[in-house]
């Protein structure tokens, strides 16, 4: 039983088949308790009657007597055996006129010289029987036993013929169970069937395979999965298109133009001093633009093969927002941008990875300057907290449009914008941002402005500055 079907089937059925027979078996138990009962019961009530009958009527006279002159009142009561035990547990009278000899040790006759009912259930002359012993008085002194014997075989019978009823329907349950836990089965079988032909489609490289929901379950749920895991695919698929076309043509251009300056500068004719240090300045410019894209794409390979290690050491917070304002500002002047930055003289050391922590900083800030106009505004701050540092970096630039926001940190995105770049710094940031066990936070307003909010924790160490 390889397939779920199979097996589910078989569980079924095995629940199925135990519960029928536990109530079969319980049935018939208690169908042979009420035919037994009954037939004790209407036994016992026959020799009561005669018990009685001979307490009022026949006590002054011996038992011996009574056997002689008086049998008929016993036995005319009932249509069972009737035998008369005397004190010694001798059979003085049978009805069928067959008297063992000797002593009758049974149980039910024990009882009923002892003054109690006595019932027994057994074998007499190979014939299965039912035996109630009660005791006979006279003048409140037990003088014997009256026992009365009734043969089983019918009540069997009936008993075996309610069984055979019971049994058959039992095995009707069963059948009809079985063909319902395969209806079953199929109800849970068959979507999975769909899922798993859908999955393998996928496996195969079709990620335009979908399955169709048909419940509101687990395997409804699943279906959904499926089909949202197929339209990520095919999203970062295209990403991933865009930006190999993205990087192939950003790696052209300054190819194509070092090329064009070095076969310029092989022509005798352009060899003039001012020319050639043109030409070198150019290609020399491009190379190291060159060189920063392929240590990008380094850094991003390197996050994804999670293969970057960071190396701690102890960063001085004032000394690092110094050098970032040294380093940006001639480019804010140059651009006409009103570059500001905010923090305290006086912050604290922490222990991070200096050069990954301006990594970030600097290609953040490069966004907000590259998406920010003349005459705009970059704010760069940090604030302690309690547990954490806040770095925000604030633009009045073009801002990002609500339907791309959740995108701009995803791997390969590059915006709608001319001024977008690879797709791959930001998501690079973010990397860096989580190995470091902070945040990296982005919210934007379209023509209004950008605000990303990176929060690192203060971590193993903090050294308050002395002032």
């Amino acid at each position: 039983m390889k397939g779920i079907r199979a097996r589910l089937t078989a569980n079924f059925m095995i629940i199925i088949i135990i519960t029928v027979t536990i109530l079969e078996v319980l049935l018939i138990y208690t169908v042979r308790q009420n035919y037994y009962g009954s037939l004790e019961g209407s036994l016992t009530n026959q020799i009561k009657i005669s018990s009685d009958l001979y307490a009022k009527y026949f006590s002054d006279t011996s038992l011996q007597e009574n056997v002689l002159y008086n049998v008929d009142a016993f036995w005319n009561q009932s249509n069972a055996e009737v035998e008369i035990v005397d004190q010694n547990g001798n059979i003085v009278m049978d009805s069928l006129g067959v008297i063992p000899a000797g002593n009758v040790a049974v149980n039910d006759i024990q009882d009923a010289l002892n003054g109690k009912i006595g019932k027994w259930i057994g074998k007499l002359n190979g014939q299965k029987v039912m035996a109630v012993s009660y005791p006979l008085k006279s003048n409140d002194q037990i003088v014997g036993a009256l026992r009365f014997i009734t043969s089983l075989s019918s009540v069997d019978q009936d008993i075996k013929n309610t069984a055979y009823i019971f049994i058959s329907i039992g095995l009707a349950v069963i059948f009809f169970a079985g063909l319902i836990s395969i209806f079953l089965a199929n109800t849970i079988i068959d979507p999975l069937q769909e899922v798993t032909a859908a999955a393998q489609e996928m496996a195969a490289g079709n990620f335009q395979a979908r399955t169709q929901k048909k419940r509101e379950d687990e395997i409804g749920k699943l279906s959904d999965t499926l089909n949202y895991m197929a339209d990520e695919i095919v999203k970062k698929e295209q990403l991933k298109n865009d930006f190999v076309s993205s990087v192939s043509h950003e790696l052209r251009t300054p190819l194509t133009s070092i090329m064009g300056w070095a076969i310029t500068l092989q022509n005798e004719q352009f060899q003039q001093k001012e020319m050639l240090a043109d030409g070198l300045g150019i290609i020399a410019k491009e190379s190291e633009r060159l060189t920063l894209m392929v240590d990008e794409l380094l850094d991003f390979s390197e996050f994804v093969s999670s293969r970057v290690k960071l190396q701690k050491e102890e960063i001085d917070l004032t000394a690092l927002m110094e050098h970032i304002q040294k380093q940006l500002t001639p480019r804010a002047v140059r651009e006409d941008i009103n570059f500001n930055l905010h923090y305290s003289p006086n912050l604290p050391s922490f222990y991070s990875d200096i050069n990954r922590l301006k990594q970030v900083f600097i290609n953040i800030l490069d966004n907000a300057f590259n998406f920010t106009s003349a005459g705009g505004r970059v704010d760069f701050s940090v604030v302690m907290q309690k547990e954490n540092l806040l770095f925000t970096i604030a633009d009045t630039g073009c801002g990002i449009a609500l339907e791309e926001l959740p995108m701009v940190k995803e791997k390969f995105y590059k915006g709608k914008s001319s001024r977008s770049k690879n797709g791959i710094g930001l998501s690079i940031c973010e990397e860096i941002v989580n190995l470091m066990g902070g945040n990296l936070e982005i919210s934007s307003v379209l023509k209004q402005g950008t605000k990303v909010l990176i929060t690192l924790p203060k971590e193993e160490k903090v050294y308050a500055k002395s002032v």
